[in-house]
């Protein structure tokens, strides 16, 4: 089997990845719909999109870290079947009542909300589960192999409801939505036991969510990608924003420029995801660090770029730049959490990944609206590169790293060794 897909040769996790192939490119169709279905009903419809937006991401930031604890605590498997059933319960609520014509804006609304609940437990019990699939080895590659599967579903989704839309109407493709939970629950449950990788469960106990934070706050080599990925999420993954504004407002295009825009970055964090599959041996933190640099520095030349068709052009390496950081970012805090709390670890990932959104979207905004598109781009790909040298930096000094100049053959080069 090719390196890239490896992880396939594991009976378990080709299950596991069959179904969430199918899954998200339904979630993904849902998410357009939802949008379009508010614009009509909606008397107001950017506020409404803008609460519906909040609502599904308002439980993650409440109570993301609590379902980390449930992660550790209980049947990883279990959780995951209860999850992605509540999920298709409520996708085929919202069909059903749009199909009817009783759907109404508070409708959305609350099962927005119900389905980010779902979401608190979901995410990090599916992150975490993956390391149980497949054991230690295999487990970088199959980190990259979800992010190709998360970035295909986020090109196919949204074109078949697009299709889906004009077609038959949102109302079937929530109910399709449904339908596709019908293969991950199909897989979990012929998932065998006796061949997974299980963690020890963790007896119900006070503190054990303060007991993940100070897990992770003494360990350099956790948090540290931790605050890295918080600084690219929040400053550099503003993409929905920034992009919508150039287009508009710099080249003067239409929403399906826009659109052209966002698939050749999910076209290069597709090809990064693959790139990251076929690295062999164990993630490295040079790799993180070199990886978000290099997002960084892309960002600010996509803010330069002269034309569209430069920006286009440009946007598939920076999606390779940025795949590249969050898998490596991703495997490293997996495989460097003890198995007991690596729920706690991947749920506070996930909060720090998704959670810095609200903070850095509004920030964006601002800079757009004050000093430009253009702008937000250059200060969002600096803060970026500024923050990859940081994390260099302070990891050198971490693992007493010391810098010595030497001459060899009147050349001056650097020699890097461990300080006594």
């Amino acid at each position: 089997m090719s390196p890239t897909f490896r992880s396939l040769h594991v009976r378990n996790y080709r299950l596991f990845a069959a179904g969430q192939v199918i899954s998200l490119s339904g979630t993904w169709a849902q998410r357009v719909a939802q949008d379009w279905l508010v614009l009509l009903i909606a008397p107001n419809p950017g506020v409404a999109l803008g609460i519906t937006t909040a609502l599904q991401f308002l439980p993650t930031l409440l109570f993301g870290l609590y379902g980390g604890v449930l992660a550790d605590r209980y049947d990883k498997r279990k959780l995951l079947i209860g999850a992605q059933a509540a999920m298709g319960v409520l996708a085929l609520l919202l069909g059903v009542l749009d199909l009817t014509g009783a759907v109404e804006l508070w409708h959305v609304y609350a099962l927005a909300f119900a389905l980010g609940l779902a979401s608190v437990v979901d995410t990090p019990v599916r992150q975490s589960f993956v390391s149980e699939l497949v054991g230690p080895d295999d487990l970088p590659n199959a980190v990259s192999l979800n992010s190709a599967t998360f970035n295909s579903a986020r090109i196919v989704g949204p074109a078949l409801a697009g299709l889906a839309i004009t077609g038959i109407g949102t109302g079937w493709v929530f109910v399709a939505n449904a339908v596709s939970y019908v293969a991950v629950l199909a897989g979990l449950t012929r998932i065998r036991t006796q061949e997974l990788w299980p963690s020890s469960r963790q007896a119900r106990a006070k503190g054990q969510l303060r007991e993940g934070l100070r897990y992770v706050r003494e360990r350099p080599q956790l948090y540290t990608p931790l605050v890295l990925v918080f600084m690219v999420g929040t400053f550099g993954l503003n993409f929905q924003i920034t992009l919508a504004l150039i287009a508009k407002q710099v080249f003067h295009t239409s929403a399906g420029s826009f659109g052209l825009l966002t698939s050749c970055l999910a076209v290069g964090s597709l090809l990064g995801a693959l790139l990251s599959a076929r690295r062999k041996g164990p993630p490295r933190s040079r790799t993180m660090l070199t990886a978000a640099l290099a997002f960084g520095v892309l960002e600010v030349v996509v803010g330069l770029a002269p034309s569209f068709t430069a920006m286009a052009l440009l946007l598939v390496p920076t999606g390779i730049a940025v795949l590249m950081f969050t898998t490596t970012a991703n495997a490293l805090v997996q495989l460097g959490a003890a198995p007991e709390v690596r729920g706690r670890v991947m749920a506070l990932y996930v909060l720090v990944f998704l959670g810095g959104t609200p903070v850095g979207a509004p920030l964006i905004g601002m800079v757009a609206a004050s000093l430009g598109p253009r702008a937000s781009l250059l200060i969002g790909g600096t803060v970026c590169a500024l923050s990859a040298l940081a994390a260099a930096a302070f990891l050198a000094r971490a693992r007493e790293l010391r810098l010595e100049p030497h001459l060899v053959r009147w050349h001056p080069h650097v020699h890097v060794r461990t300080a006594p």
